[in-house]
């Protein structure tokens, strides 16, 4: 087995970190990159020392049983959830996230996730690609007049607050009791009633889990307001969002965090017509200068934990 007085080993699920930076940072580890944990070599979780993940991956106490030496895991991003935080711990498995360097960049697929849907341009796009000009449709008030609440008050939640709120007529946090005071907010069972558009950055917890769904869509409905997921797609149920978006109880939907588990995005019974829908593929994260940045952290914590552990066990 695999340990520090040896060549240590670190497994990657692709997309979680540049395995040549992490080569050049460590020389003497064994690096190995697999596409899924599910289908990760048992030999190889086995000896795994540090496991390095990005969102979209379950690993639960039945998994986590499949890695015995697991002693780091290496989040490159923030969310914890599909994570099993406690069966962690309880193997001495010490968790690294860093939430910071992709909040400017998720904010800014916030912006323009609001500004088209604002001005219809995937209603308009759909349409003519359906052979249907529709420009009478595409009418709309102008964002500057707009309110918007925003719910999750975390690093990416206040970075939408930043940038999308110069463009804005008021911005609304959803209260909580955590919230720092210089932050605006309003009590969340007031917000549906008063938002013209939700951005939803809010952590996939079982408070969270589908929260957006029947009863938001039932009190927001008067105001038909725009709808915007940044989080996790678990806060929302999105069935009932894209018939809400059918049924024009919606004025425009944008989803980003879809992951390969959660196709297909549509109901059996529903046939996408021209939708004001935005869907993207989980790239608020994707700008170069933010996957450069989590690379280099995710290099650094692993040669730093690893060196750590190697003067221990001297």
């Amino acid at each position: 087995m695999s340990g520090v007085r040896g060549a240590p080993l670190i497994v990657s699920v692709r997309g979680s970190a540049d395995t040549a930076l992490l080569q050049q940072h460590l020389p003497a580890a064994t690096i190995r990159e697999i596409t899924t944990l599910a289908t990760a070599d048992p030999k190889l979780a086995a000896q795994a020392e540090v496991l390095v993940l990005r969102s979209g991956h379950q690993l639960d106490a039945e998994r986590l049983s499949q890695w015995p030496a697991l002693r780091h895991l290496i989040r490159a991003g923030s969310g914890l959830d599909g994570i099993d935080v406690d069966a962690l711990t309880a193997q001495g498995v010490t968790v690294y996230r860093n939430p910071e360097p992709a909040a400017a960049a998720v904010a800014e697929w916030a912006l323009a996730a609001l500004l088209a849907l604002a001005r219809r341009m995937p209603y308009g796009h759909a349409a003519l690609f359906q052979g249907r000009h529709v420009k009478q449709h595409c009418l709309a008030p102008p964002v500057s007049r707009m309110r918007l609440a925003i719910w999750g008050a975390g690093p990416v939640g206040r970075a939408c607050g930043r940038v999308l709120g110069p463009h804005v007529a008021e911005v609304a946090f959803a209260a909580r009791p955590s919230l720092p005071d210089a932050l605006p907010s309003r009590p969340g069972r007031d917000l549906p009633a008063w938002a013209d558009a939700h951005v939803v950055a809010l952590p996939l917890t079982h408070e969270n889990r589908g929260r957006f769904g029947a009863e938001f869509l039932s009190t927001a409905r008067q105001r038909r307001p725009l709808l915007l997921c940044v989080g996790r797609l678990g806060t929302l149920d999105v069935g009932a969002c894209l018939r809400a978006l059918a049924d024009s109880q919606l004025g425009g939907l944008a989803l980003d965090p879809v992951e390969e588990t959660d196709l297909p995005l549509w109901p059996d019974t529903m046939v996408p017509g021209p939708l004001n829908l935005i869907a993207t593929p989980h790239i608020g994260a994707q700008r170069s200068d933010v996957r450069a940045r989590l690379d280099a952290w995710v290099a650094t914590t692993a040669a730093s934990v690893l060196t750590r552990a190697e003067r221990a066990a001297r």
